[in-house]
Formats: structure tokens, sequence, C-alpha cells
């Protein structure tokens, strides 16, 4: 083997599994965000590849000192920024037994136990979801489940299947016409506050993305969906597909299935829900209310890696009529088939898919719902969002500030007053590294995003990002909410009392506040 035996391996692997576990567990002692350059590490890493291999215990060693200090720490539970990426201990094995087996499950026969294993897990997941038991295989209906690299990928995967249908129907009602007119006259909708990943998908798949206003309170509703494609109908467009959302990017807000379900199954238009973040509250009774409608929809997906705690890439997709993308999508060759192939048991997934290749993420699907149980992955939901309930009530406590939303384990607010104050007071934050946020808009307002992530959030956690928010909204206004007079002189001092906090923290903090009040002055 290459440039290294089996007893070098196991060194190797040894030694990566201990970083990875004091890394995790001592990761709130490192800053979030990286205090790196663009550039930084062109300069640190030769520009060619070396002639000879080197030692593993080289190679760990720069990996400590290149490519670590350039990290953003997305497990830290200081990090609220975007939708979380958690993953757990249990799937970090699975995906390293997955890698060690190497195996390539674009059929059946290629490795048996890849596909059965995925659509057992497919399945799983759906009934811990609670979902339709008509997206599920081991329902009566035509409906399956597949994994996909993320939602962008799923969100794709549904545009083009919707659009291989739409054409095919189209030519039958519409002879006299073209293919490629016929191609040329589609169009898809989605919410303006849908991911940007939806309106890539139409620039991909060669279709006009129309992005649809929501509501005050940033939910599509049905109205404004039927009001758009009565327009394009009448101008000879023919309506595709509808992309809606449960869980905005911004303000993770419910686009109305109830209202857009029932007319896209009226008109033929392929309705694809994104459940990306919150399809995971599928699984406590309490939050049903969010997926109501969602039997009306024609495909969906759901990141486990966002808040079921498998790690990064893995996207739950489910089709109700799993035909409809294995008609889209199958290109059979002689050196593909074998005799097992077509049964609902065994799918080919190389047709339910843009790549043929594909990698055994079931592996650490299984590994993990396996160690945890769906108890467990309940009661670790309800606590994250407790401790967004408590991020919240500290805000509201604050006249200083103002909760524009609410929901799951994100909370959005902002300072009240012009929007500069809350640029300001959130370019302070990400400078000093202790915490990353990142913004929003909300009825046209600035608005900052706070969101419970990190691979084992602690209340502490919200203890100490609300303290960072509140001395530096302190720091920004001279006063604090009860109109005090505070100064650079008292933030620090109140730093150094912290538990044992090393000197070179104290001088990264005093760093930091200088800082952030000259930016204020």
């Amino acid at each position: 083997m290459a440039n290294m035996d089996i007893n070098e391996f196991r060194e190797f692997g040894k030694a990566a599994i201990d970083f990875v576990a004091d890394y995790l567990v001592n990761i709130r002692d490192r800053e979030v965000l990286p205090s790196v350059e663009p550039g930084y590490l062109h300069d640190l890493l030769p520009n060619e590849i070396p002639e000879k291999g080197e030692d593993w215990k080289t190679i760990m060693e720069e990996f400590k000192r290149f490519i670590v200090p350039g990290l953003t720490h997305w497990q830290s539970p200081h990090f609220h920024a975007f939708y979380p990426s958690q993953t757990s201990y249990s799937s970090i094995v699975g995906e390293t037994l997955a890698a060690g087996l190497g195996v390539v499950g674009f059929s059946w026969i290629c490795s048996p136990v890849c596909t059965e294993l995925e659509v057992i897990m497919m399945n799983w997941i759906g009934q811990l979801l609670n979902l339709p038991r008509c997206f599920l295989n081991c329902d009566e209906g035509n409906g399956g489940g597949v994994i996909q690299g993320s939602a962008s990928e799923s969100i794709f995967i549904a545009v083009l299947v919707a659009r291989e249908q739409a054409v095919r129907r189209l030519k039958k009602e519409y002879p006299e016409l073209p293919e490629a007119e016929i191609r040329g006259r589609l169009v898809a909708y989605t919410s303006d506050q849908s991911n940007s990943a939806v309106e890539k998908s139409g620039i991909l798949g060669a279709i006009k993305m129309r992005l649809l206003p929501a509501d005050d309170d940033c939910v599509l509703r049905g109205r404004t969906l039927i009001k758009a494609v009565e327009e394009d109908k009448a101008n000879g467009l023919f309506p595709v597909i509808m992309v809606a959302t449960l869980g905005t990017t911004g303000t993770c807000a419910y686009d109305n299935l109830e209202e857009i379900g029932p007319y896209c199954n009226e008109n033929k238009l392929w309705l694809h829900v994104d459940a990306a973040y919150a399809g995971a509250s599928f699984c406590l009774p309490e939050y049903a209310w969010i997926k109501k409608g969602l039997e009306t929809a024609d495909s969906l997906n759901f990141n486990l890696h966002k808040w079921l705690f498998v790690n990064f890439d893995c996207c739950a997709m489910w089709f109700k009529d799993a035909a409809m993308i294995t008609e889209a999508f199958s290109v059979d060759r002689i050196y593909l088939q074998h005799k097992f192939q077509g049964m609902s048991k065994a799918p080919d997934y190389r047709h339910w898919q843009i790549q043929l290749g594909r990698r055994f993420r079931s592996l650490k699907v299984w590994v993990t719902l396996k160690t945890m149980g769906a108890e467990k992955i309940r009661d670790l939901i309800r606590f994250h969002i407790s401790l967004a309930q408590k991020f919240e009530q500290y805000v509201r406590t604050d006249s200083r500030f103002e909760v524009t939303s609410s929901t799951l384990a994100l909370v959005c607010f902002r300072l009240k007053g012009e929007d500069t104050h809350s640029k300001q007071l959130l370019d302070n934050i990400v400078k000093r590294k202790k915490i990353y946020m990142i913004p929003a808009t909300y009825q046209g307002k600035f608005i900052l995003r706070f969101m419970i992530a990190g691979i084992d959030p602690q209340a502490e956690d919200i203890d100490y990002a609300w303290k960072e928010i509140k001395s530096q909204t302190d720091l920004l206004f001279g006063v604090d909410d009860n109109g005090n007079s505070v100064t650079i002189k008292e933030l620090i001092k109140e730093e150094m009392f912290e538990k044992e906090k090393p000197i070179g923290k104290i001088t990264e903090s005093l760093s930091g506040l200088v800082l952030a009040n000259e930016k204020a002055q």
C-alpha cells in the first residue's frame, strides 16, 4: 500500500481519533472564528506535490500548525450563525467505517447492503419524522426515499424531475409545438424568502424561477402563488414546479402548504418542500402543525446533517411516486445491468441522483440512530429549543432590544431604532470572535440571527453569549440597560475576573474591546 503500512495506519488513525476527541471536548476554549487573512495557507504550503512521501507524524504536526488555525469552528456551541451542521461521536465513527469499506453503491449488485440499508434507514427516518405514509417505501404506494448530499442537490433534482415530466406531458398536449419552444416557456415558483439554492436550481435547470413576495411574516400564501400562475398561463407560459419552504433561511418561516398544496395538485404543478432544517421538528408531536399540508407534496427534503446529529453531508429526500424520478433519470447501459434490478426493496439508486457513484452514507445514519435512539433524539431537539427560549428571555428583559421572531432553536432580534446600531453591534461582536452570528432582514429591517448550534450546547453557553452581546451593547451606547455609565476599564476588569482566564486571553479581550470602542466612536 502506497506510503503507509498497516502499523502506521493504526498509529495515525488512533492519533487522529485522539485529536478529534480532544478538539471537540475542548472546543469552547477556541475563538469561534479564525485569525487569518485570505491567502494565508498559500504562504505555508509548497506550490507543488512533494516528490517523496512524509511520515504521518510530520503530517499531523503540519495539520495542527497549518490547517487547524484556518478553521471556523462549526461544532463550537459559540457558533450561532447560519443553520447548524451538528455532528456526533457516533456519526464520526460511522463515517470512518464507511470510508474504510470504500464501497461505491450505485446499484444493488455493487454492494447489496449499501442499497438495502439506505432503504431501511429512509423508512426509519420517515417514521421518526411522522411523514405521511405515502412517501415511505414500506407503504403500499410507490413512495420511496434516497440520501442525497445536500438540500441544494435535492432541490435541483426535484426541479429536473418536474421539468422532464412536464415536457413529456406537454408534448402530448401540444403536439404542434416543437420541444424547444415548450422548454422555453417553462416557469417555476418559490418564495423570495427561500434559500439561494432554489434560485440557482432554476438557473441550472434552464427554467425561469419566479421569486414570489412573502407576507409580513415571511410566509408565502396561496393567493400569491395562484395569482402568479394564472398570469403566466394567460401569457402562454407553462408552470412546472413550486418549491415551498418549511423553515426559511432568514427567519425560519413556514410557507402555507394547506393553501399552496391543493392548488398545485389540481393544476399539475409539482410541489417540492424544502424542510432542510425545520424537518427535524417533525419528530415532536407539539410541532406537527408545521407540516400541515405536507401530504400534498410530490417530493421533500430534510438535512440530517443540520439537526439530526449526522455529520455533513447527508440529506434525506422522499418522493410520493418514485417512478417519476427513475423515468426522468434512467440511462441504462449494458455494463450497469444486473438480474436483480427493478425490485422495490433493492432499487438502483443511480437512477435517483445526478451522479453515478454514491457513498455509503446510510452506514453513519444507522450507527447514529442505533446509538441514540428516537427518545434521545427527541429529548435533544427539545433541549435545543429550550436553550433558544432561554436566550429569547434574556433579550426580552433588555429594553434596548426587540425580538422580531422566534421559532424552534432560532431567535431573531435587533436593537430598537435605526439599523446602524444593530449593524455596528454585530460588526463589533464578529471582530471579537467570542461568538459568531449573521444578519438577515425582516420587514425591511436589519436583524441578528441567534441559532443554537455546536456538538453539545448547554445553558452556560447561552449565558456566555448573552454576556458578550450585552457587554458589547453597553460599550456601543456607553451605558447599560439601566442607564448606568459603562467604560472599557470596567468591562476589562469584569473579564479579568472570569474563571482562571489565561493572561493571553485577557490581552485578546482588551484588544477586542478597544477596537470595538474605537469603531463605536
